[in-house]
C-alpha cells in the first residue's frame, strides 16, 4: 500500500472519530410532552436565577427533570435548553451560559 493511500485512510479514520465525522445527538422520534407548570418559589439570593425544568429522554420514555435555582455567572447570560426538530424527530439542545 502506498504512503499516499495509507495517509488518506488515516485522515478518513481520524475525521470519522472527530466532531466533524460523528454526532452524539440522540434523535427521538416521539415529540416531547408539553412542558409542566412549575411553582417557582423565592430565590435563595438575588444572585440566583431559575433554570426551568424540562423533559429528558432516557432511551425508552420522557421523564421530567425539575427546575432548579443556580448562581448567576458574572458576565454571562443563561440560554434555556430546548427540544428542536431534526432528522425526522427531536433533539435536545442543552442549556448553557454564554458571554454577554
Amino acid at each position: 500500500m502506498s504512503a499516499k493511500v495509507l495517509g488518506s485512510i488515516i485522515v478518513c479514520v481520524f475525521l470519522s472519530m472527530s466532531a466533524i465525522g460523528c454526532s452524539s445527538e440522540v434523535v427521538v422520534r416521539a415529540a416531547p410532552p408539553p412542558e409542566r407548570v412549575e411553582v417557582v418559589g423565592v430565590a435563595p439570593s438575588p444572585n440566583h436565577i431559575w433554570i426551568k425544568g424540562h423533559w429528558v429522554w432516557n432511551g425508552r420514555e420522557y421523564i421530567w427533570e425539575p427546575g432548579r435555582w443556580e448562581l448567576r455567572q458574572a458576565g454571562h447570560v443563561w440560554v434555556e435548553g430546548h427540544w428542536t426538530p431534526r432528522s425526522g424527530g427531536f433533539v435536545w439542545v442543552e442549556g448553557r451560559w454564554i458571554v454577554r
